[in-house]
């Protein structure tokens, strides 16, 4: 591993952060068909998960030993995503590392991250720290989006600063087929999930932009294709 293995810093997340909208959860989501099998563990980890909307997800749907995990932590909005939700306080057990030099001795039955390894270049050394704290029969999921298709020209047509922020090759489902191979998993799946969606960052340079492109995904939407070129995420499945 060369190097801290960041493609982002705490500069890049500040502005990032700076312009979302903190929000309720939602009532669906993209890795629905795991979770019948997801909610059978008691304890949930979410790795880079702030502000903490699928720890929240998580503890509504029964798992109630929630932990988000993340180098950029504001704890007052973390409460307020409980509140807005109506978890009780403190539901949301919150660790304030870096991801990278972050060592537990705890295993976890929900090893989660959504929109993370992407963020690095080393995509074995962070799928591995994954794995690493996964409990006896613990399960992993992890989220990554697609820009090797339709929605990557987007990103590099109107944020290529967006897209330079993420490591293409994580989101290589022959490269990540490879990497957990080497785990000794159980039940191990990586493919294309989610009906076709673009979007652009809440950035305010992205405003206008945002209005057509919302617009142009209503339209891609009307071709349910798994595939590259439109599929806008994939998830790896395992457990141990």
């Amino acid at each position: 591993m060369k190097g801290n293995n960041k493609i982002t810093d705490q500069a890049h997340w500040n502005e990032y952060w700076g312009n979302y909208q903190y929000d309720k959860i939602p009532k669906k989501v993209v890795f629905k068909k795991f979770m019948p099998l997801l909610t059978r563990g008691k304890s949930f980890i979410d790795i880079g998960g702030f502000p903490g909307i699928f720890s929240a997800y998580f503890y509504k749907h029964g798992v109630k030993d929630v932990t988000l995990l993340d180098f950029h932590l504001n704890y007052e909005i973390v409460r307020s995503i409980e509140n807005r939700n109506d978890l009780p306080l403190n539901s949301i057990k919150c660790i304030n590392a870096d991801f990278l030099s972050f060592h537990s001795e705890r295993k976890y039955d929900i090893v989660f991250s959504s929109g993370f390894i992407e963020h690095f270049e080393d995509t074995a050394d962070v799928i591995s720290r994954h794995v690493e704290l996964l409990s006896e029969n613990g399960q992993l999921l992890i989220i990554i989006p697609n820009f090797l298709g339709l929605n990557g020209s987007i990103q590099r047509w109107f944020d290529k600063q967006n897209l330079d922020a993420h490591n293409l090759n994580s989101m290589d489902i022959s490269i990540l087929e490879r990497i957990m191979k080497g785990f000794n998993l159980k039940d191990l799946t990586v493919d294309y999930i989610g009906k076709p969606m673009l979007w652009l960052e809440p950035k305010p340079e992205n405003k206008s932009k945002r209005k057509w492109i919302k617009m142009l995904s209503y339209v891609v939407k009307l071709f349910p294709i798994k595939s590259r070129f439109l599929s806008p995420f994939i998830a790896i499945y395992a457990r141990k």
